[in-house]
């Protein structure tokens, strides 16, 4: 039996485009919100960001339903403002880094947390808690040119309507051009490289039958079902 290998590369819904933005590779930082590094019993000084990463093939719709993932009781979500680039190099300068964004967008990084504990405990990678099926939401992305390169918005989420995060992507501990200048001493960034920038506090559990939206003002929105 000869084997069907696919051929499509991962997209995003670019909002009111029928084109599609093409997804190379997806970058996380960790811990960019002072109060939700303090709730995962972190520091939430300026240190250098540190950075994981997500397959390209995770990222599903902002509205469609999710399937419960295997292996974990204590699923996460964390709501982030997501960067969508259409440029990129190494070593860019901060003052440089904002004109490589084509888009923004809302995302959610979902988390099996049990798993990344154990990962933590041990010293292991946390691969298998961060990059499983289905676990980066990601809304239609806004291109700069509709929403400029905003600074200061409302973000939130609700569980079943009940709101668990809410923050302002103003109190990012690294706001996005310095990601993209550090995040570029490590690698080589293109367009279709795709950046989650972290969440604020309130991360919380999500189980079968849960109604998860989010939101960030002036961006977008997501939906979802866990089913």
């Amino acid at each position: 039996m000869n084997p069907v290998f696919p051929v499509a590369m991962p997209s995003a819904e670019i909002a009111g485009s029928d084109q599609r933005f093409p997804i190379r590779r997806i970058f996380c930082v960790g811990k960019n919100y002072a109060d939700h590094a303090r709730e995962m019993g972190g520091d939430p000084d300026r240190e250098p960001p540190f950075f994981f990463s997500k397959p390209a093939d995770a990222v599903i719709t902002g509205t469609a339903d999710i399937v419960m993932p295997p292996r974990t009781t204590n699923l996460h979500h964390e709501i982030e403002l997501v960067v969508a680039l259409g440029g990129g190099g190494t070593n860019i300068g901060e003052d440089d880094a904002l004109a490589a964004v084509f888009g923004y967008a809302v995302g959610n990084d979902l988390t099996r947390r049990d798993l990344q504990a154990d990962a933590k405990a041990g010293g292991r990678p946390w691969d298998m808690a961060k990059g499983f099926d289905h676990s980066a939401i990601l809304s239609p992305i806004l291109p700069v040119v509709d929403v400029g390169h905003p600074s200061s918005a409302r973000i939130w989420l609700s569980v079943n309507d009940e709101l668990r995060q809410d923050g302002d992507i103003a109190d990012m501990i690294w706001p996005v051009a310095d990601i993209i200048a550090e995040l570029s001493t490590y690698v080589e960034l293109k367009a279709g490289d795709v950046i989650y920038t972290g969440t604020p506090a309130g991360v919380g559990r999500i189980v079968a039958g849960d109604r998860v939206a989010g939101g960030i003002d002036g961006i977008g929105t997501i939906a979802n079902r866990f089913v």
